[in-house]
């Protein structure tokens, strides 16, 4: 893995206004350190010497989650996140935050410089994380920006904070699998629907308030010195936190959550097939193995025999594939 990956290894944040007034070289989103498994950017915040303002009451762990619709590393972080969601949900109480990724194409630093260079990259993370993502999109459909999707996001919340989670699904989908680019209304309508919104409202919203909102989540990511992408913050009722950087293994969470709330309880949930789909439409071989408890090469059997008796559709790509319940 070379040093210069990153809206593809964990991902840098852009944590600033849509009014960008800062050093590009110095904030560039596109350098990241293999090593410390994230991709930083300087911020003159020291969010570890001080509380956050807690929402959560004091049975649960409130989790503040900064990402971005295409952050590679969020994606990677997906098998985790849903395992913690399932063991540990009714303890943990997760806010969704946008942060930023890519503002425009206006740097040029790090061997990146336009969308074309990102698209060897995506494939390289799309084994690394074991996480299916299809690099071509770069060459075929880029993007001009992330912005476009997180406005459409906090949109999504300003209806259902829940359906809002499974439109940042369908939209990462679309992304990372399908190709498509999801700065275009056309695919976050479609993205919309499925989700269960009202599109008529989504749209209203998405050219509406939801720009502040999202600007909002910019600044927020600035006070608490958010330098990259996922940047998930564990806060207790009395504002301590423990913050987990970047992409983690799943034990790496679970201690978080422990430190921040040592009276959380592991929950026991049902690992078949059939009740994992039917919490989760769609799943990759990664997450089933995380999910299910089976051996990586078992899980991808399991999902393919499950295929050939007609209770999964899979969906294949260059660097892998999702099942998705009929």
């Amino acid at each position: 893995m070379v040093a210069s990956i990153a809206i593809l290894t964990s991902c840098s944040g852009q944590t600033k206004q849509l009014e960008m007034n800062t050093s590009k070289k110095e904030n560039n989103p596109l350098l990241c350190d293999p090593q410390l498994g994230m991709c930083e950017v300087n911020t003159t915040s020291q969010p570890d010497s001080t509380k956050l303002k807690a929402k959560a009451d004091n049975n649960k762990i409130q989790i503040i989650y900064f990402t971005d619709p295409i952050c590679s590393s969020c994606w990677g972080i997906e098998p985790q996140l849903r395992k913690l969601k399932l063991e540990y949900g009714e303890s943990i109480e997760i806010e969704y935050r946008m942060g930023g990724l890519l503002p425009d194409w206006s740097y040029n630093s790090g061997g990146i410089s336009k969308p074309s260079d990102v698209a060897h990259h995506w494939d390289e993370v799309s084994i690394y994380y074991d996480m299916p993502i299809d690099g071509d999109l770069w060459l075929e459909d880029p993007l001009h920006s992330s912005y476009p999707p997180s406005i459409a996001f906090k949109a999504a919340q300003m209806q259902d904070k829940q359906k809002a989670i499974l439109f940042l699904r369908e939209i990462r989908e679309m992304v990372f699998l399908e190709k498509k680019n999801i700065t275009k209304w056309e695919h976050l309508e479609e993205a919309g629907k499925k989700s269960g919104l009202d599109t008529d409202q989504f749209k209203v919203d998405y050219e509406g308030h939801a720009k502040s909102l999202f600007e909002g989540d910019l600044k927020l990511a600035q006070e608490y010195g958010v330098r990259g992408f996922p940047t998930l913050l564990f806060v207790d009722s009395l504002g301590s936190k423990e913050i987990v950087y970047g992409s983690k293994p799943y034990t790496v969470f679970e201690q978080a959550l422990f430190k921040s709330y040592s009276k959380a309880r592991k929950k026991e949930y049902d690992k078949s097939w059939q009740s994992l789909f039917a919490k989760h439409n769609s799943l990759t071989a990664r997450e089933f193995s995380e999910l299910a408890l089976k051996p990586r090469k078992e899980a991808e059997t399991i999902l393919n025999d499950l295929v050939n008796q007609g209770q999964l559709e899979k969906q294949t790509t260059k660097n892998g594939s999702l099942w998705i319940l009929r």
